[in-house]
């Protein structure tokens, strides 16, 4: 889709956001800052056999200790490096405004992806996206099928991934011309036709069936307000509806491990554990239907097995290596899980189950890209792109805010504050915006675009 037609290209870097020059701040002189041993040596106990797997680990700390133990650029009396935000802002801006070079035809379907990442990064880094309205509301018209649903690109069949980012980047933007490009009753008939009979959803017509499916859903009708009825030409037994058996999938998925497989019977990975952790967070209270449905000793055994020391990010799965985008699909987690822990889901914002610190450091010291190309990247020796800025600075949001949930009639029941406890090692500067713990969008806009469709009455 040219970007000459007045909406989205897809929108990218050209030659200039690939210059390697780094760009050194001389202004402030290097500091030996206190950096916890945690953080600056090996593990001190590793298994002696090797494996390539043991081999790529090793090689994974070593990248990193340097940026976490002696950090040079501008940093705080913790070691921690400054967000470098305008440079991160300018990195995303030009996915948005830059036509993509012939390289990215491969991604073609993945726009909406790049619509709701570029815009969700913008927003965590303060910036002003409204400018965005009309183009959006252009490109995602193309990108709707009469049929229900959006595709990646004009003419592309529906897919649930795709119709969910689509209408989170709408969302973001918000108001009622950008909600008002959503067809909801198609979209009503088309999540009928993907529902399953086990309960699941198809991620499109004939497509694959996994827990992503499941926790698209549960956000596209909760947001849209859908009724939970089927469609009439979809009609199943009586009294089943679009949540019937989606609790009982989900809890198929989950492994030995404890973690969460796309579908039942296979790994256990994070980007699902986050999918089905809030796809039952849609469905009730989390202390009432986590427990009910998943084992959470083995799942938070699991899950903290994800963060690895010294380098204090997440990997995605077992014997996997740390990557900055798990900062969101492991970090993510937590909060949801906390909630499940405590009484009427109430949790204290000055305890964790994990290390927070541990994650700021690996995102603000490993994963921002220090050149002038900017944007936040997987580990040092990747290249930043736009889906990585995303999941990076939600997971950067998670670890600088505290989360609660508490059943309020007519009020949205997650709260969100800044976290309290004495391990904060980031400047009150480098604090991004706050995310709804469930819809990975900012809070007020989860709530606005809820009471819009709440107050109309049918479609």
């Amino acid at each position: 889709m040219a970007a000459g037609r007045g909406g989205f290209g897809i929108g990218g870097p050209d030659s200039e956001l690939i210059d390697e020059e780094f760009v050194h701040d001389t202004s402030s002189p290097h500091v030996a800052a206190m950096v916890p041993d945690l953080f600056t040596h090996p593990a001190p106990i590793v298994d002696p056999l090797r494996t390539t797997t043991s081999q790529a680990q090793k090689e994974t700390v070593n990248e990193c200790l340097p940026f976490l133990a002696d950090c040079h650029q501008p940093h705080n009396d913790h070691g921690v490096s400054q967000l470098s935000r305008p440079r991160h802002a300018a990195f995303v801006r030009k996915w948005l405004d830059q036509r993509m070079s012939r390289h990215f035809v491969a991604v073609d379907a993945s726009r909406p992806w790049f619509l709701y990442w570029c815009i969700e990064s913008l927003d965590l880094l303060g910036e002003d996206v409204s400018q965005y309205g009309d183009r959006l509301v252009q490109t995602a018209s193309w990108m709707q099928n009469p049929t229900g649903g959006f595709g990646g690109g004009f003419g592309q069949t529906s897919h649930l991934a795709t119709s969910y980012a689509v209408i989170l980047a709408l969302a973001i933007v918000g108001g009622g011309a950008l909600y008002d490009v959503i067809d909801r009753r198609a979209m009503w008939k088309w999540l009928s036709s993907l529902k399953q009979p086990n309960g699941s959803f198809a991620m499109a017509t004939g497509g694959e069936v996994d827990v992503r499916g499941a926790y698209c859903a549960a956000v596209i009708i909760s947001l849209l307000n859908l009724p939970l009825e089927l469609a009439p030409e979809h009609c199943n037994p009586p009294g089943f509806n679009l949540y019937t058996g989606l609790a009982n999938y989900v809890q198929r998925c989950q492994t030995y491990e404890g973690g969460i497989s796309g579908k039942p019977d296979a790994e256990a990975h994070g980007a699902y554990a986050f999918c089905a952790l809030g796809c039952l967070s849609i469905l009730d209270s989390p202390d009432r239907i986590i427990p009910k449905y998943l084992d959470i000793p083995r799942l938070v055994s699991w899950t903290s097995s994800r963060q690895y020391a010294p380098e204090g990010g997440f990997s995605g799965r077992t014997n996997k290596l740390v990557d900055g985008c798990y900062s969101h699909w492991i970090g993510g987690c937590w909060p949801l899980v906390e909630a499940c822990l405590s009484p009427g889901g109430e949790t204290d914002s000055t305890t964790s189950l994990y290390s927070r610190e541990g994650l700021t450091r690996y995102i603000l010291n490993c994963c921002q890209d220090t050149t002038k190309r900017g944007g936040l990247r997987d580990k040092p020796s990747r290249l930043s792109d736009a889906y990585h800025t995303c999941y990076v600075l939600a997971g950067l949001s998670s670890a600088q805010h505290a989360f609660s949930y508490s059943e309020r009639e007519g009020l949205e029941p997650w709260g969100v504050s800044s976290h309290t406890a004495a391990e904060q090692v980031f400047g009150e500067v480098d604090r991004v915006g706050t995310l709804h713990p469930v819809y990975v969008i900012p809070q007020s806009k989860v709530v606005a675009i809820k009471q819009y469709f709440a107050s109309k009455s049918g479609f």
